[in-house]
Order: C-alpha cells, then sequence, then structure tokens
C-alpha cells in the first residue's frame, strides 16, 4: 500500500497548488493576439527596441570647442595677414614691426595718418631681379611660397 502525498505539497501529482481554479499569482496566461512574442505563423514581426537618445560626454563637448578654436585661429590668422606687405600697393604707408631684424622687418599697411607709418610704398615689382634704385629708395624684397615681389619704400614723415 502506498502512502498519500502529505497535505500542501506543490510538487505533489495531481493536486492543484493554488486551489480549485485559481489562476497563477502574477497574471494570466497569455492569450492569443497579445503583444509579446508573436505566435508561430503570425502576421507581424516584433518591432525592434527604440535606440536610446545620444548623450553629450564631455569626449564629444572637447572636440567640439577644439573644433570651434581652430577654426577661429584659422579665420584671426587670415584676417592679421591681410595687412602684411604682399598686400601693399604704390601710395600705401608701412609700419615696421621688427626694425633689428634684416630677414624679417614684419612689414604692415598702416594708415598713412598713424604715427606708425614709417614708409611709403614708391614702386612694387613683380620677381625677385628687379632692383630699386638705392640711392632714392630702401629695399624690401620677399620670395619663396606665393608671389615674389620687390617693394621700393621712401621714407615717410606725417605733416
Amino acid at each position: 500500500m502506498t502512502t498519500p502525498p502529505p497535505q500542501g505539497n506543490p510538487f505533489a501529482q495531481g493536486q492543484n497548488p493554488y486551489g480549485q481554479g485559481q489562476p497563477p499569482q502574477g497574471g494570466y496566461p497569455q492569450q492569443p493576439g497579445q503583444p509579446g512574442f508573436p505566435q508561430q505563423g503570425a502576421p507581424y514581426a516584433p518591432v525592434p527596441p527604440a535606440q536610446p537618445a545620444r548623450k553629450w560626454t564631455f569626449k564629444k563637448i572637447k572636440n567640439i570647442v577644439v573644433a570651434v578654436v581652430v577654426v577661429c585661429v584659422a579665420i584671426g590668422g587670415f584676417i592679421a595677414s591681410r595687412d602684411d606687405a604682399n598686400t601693399a600697393k604704390v601710395g600705401d604707408c608701412m609700419s615696421i614691426g621688427n626694425p633689428d631684424s634684416i630677414t624679417d622687418p614684419d612689414l604692415e599697411v598702416v594708415d598713412c595718418g598713424d604715427s606708425k607709418a614709417a614708409y611709403k610704398v614708391a614702386e612694387k615689382k613683380d620677381g625677385t631681379t628687379a632692383g630699386c634704385d638705392r640711392n632714392k629708395y630702401s629695399e624690401y624684397t620677399q620670395s619663396g611660397d606665393g608671389d615674389s615681389f620687390t617693394l621700393c619704400l621712401e621714407e615717410y614723415s606725417s605733416k
């Protein structure tokens, strides 16, 4: 003879551990047509989850700031170089930023009314072969990258 299983053992065979007609706690079993995993032969495919919104990280912000700084420096360099000797025309006044240098006097175009104006461009010659009359003018020659030219400069004194 066999002994009956003890009362209240949910793993015993043949017994409903939830009582008569009660579903398990936590909800009802999934019915066909409800959201969740598609049933076999379902007419739709599962929708992938939405991508999370991109976050602003320190690295992204740093890269953007660096790019903006580089662009600003490039624009500033372009603006600063517009007053260099290569933009000088006959009649423009020039200042010397570095009078002790023979190779880089740092000539800049300035307004003739400016107290920095030291020279006035008397002639501008393309290429480096043509020189100035050294009895009348000081000479500045630029060659290398870009245009090669010679400026014949006469001393300028604002009156």
